[in-house]
């Protein structure tokens, strides 16, 4: 008889599957393209190998997550975009011009996480963590008072998020002033059609995580910053 968290794992997987496969069918007709033509958006290889977050995050939760599944979003996107006009355009602007269209769901979802996944992954390095440069200390000091307020709001929104969603760091303007703030998105959405740039995120779908931390979001939030944050990279986003 498998563990309880067998079936779980696989019940979280097969439900991230779905779905993938659920974008799939939204996406609706597509034009077909020769078979040696190259995908308007390749998946861009990890900044690391596959092991390279252990043992914060292991080898066998990133040959799924961006194996299986960042794969299985930009496969949805290319074929979606192939032979159209969107096949020129900026990923992030192929998000936002289908962002909010119930026809184009599909097509926003698999944009969206593609461009969510390559972000996340950019993010985190190996040997991660520890004290961010002067440039990020400061700017975070200046929005929320010092480093650790800001990476307790972040870590409080990725424990927070209801389901699959994401935790943001993001920029923007407000009031006519530059601001730095935390945000949380359910599902694919993302900051960039809310008028914010995004500076950092942490992915809490559960197939981010469930292989090494099974229920226990909170210790996988926790090694993100102990052990996994780029701040180098957060602050070329800065």
């Amino acid at each position: 008889m498998p563990s309880s968290f067998t079936r779980r794992c696989f019940m979280s997987l097969c439900a991230s599957a779905a779905v993938v496969a659920a974008g799939t069918r939204l996406l609706g007709p597509t034009v077909a393209h020769a078979a040696d033509a190259p995908d308007a958006f390749p998946m861009p290889p990890l900044p690391y190998p596959e092991n390279g977050l252990e043992p914060a995050i292991s080898a066998r939760t990133i040959s799924f997550h961006y194996g299986k599944h960042t794969a299985a979003y930009y496969g949805n996107l290319n074929k979606a975009v192939a032979g159209t006009p969107m096949a020129t355009m900026k990923l992030e602007d192929v998000i936002k011009s289908v962002a909010g269209d119930p026809a184009k769901a599909g097509l926003f979802n698999n944009a969206a996480q593609s461009w969510n996944h390559t972000f996340y992954w950019a993010g985190m390095k190996p040997g991660g963590g520890g004290t961010p440069p002067a440039k990020v200390a400061d700017a975070l000091s200046a929005a929320f008072g010092s480093v650790d307020a800001c990476v307790t709001q972040l870590s409080d929104a990725a424990k927070t998020q209801f389901a699959s969603g994401w935790a943001w760091l993001a920029k923007g303007r407000e009031n006519g002033k530059d601001v730095l703030k935390v945000l949380k998105t359910g599902n694919a959405e993302t900051p960039i059609t809310q008028g914010y740039t995004p500076i950092l995120t942490i992915d809490v779908w559960e197939h981010a995580y469930y292989l090494d931390y099974q229920n226990k979001r909170p210790d996988y939030v926790q090694a993100f910053f102990d052990k996994l944050v780029n701040w180098d990279e957060v602050a070329k986003r800065l």
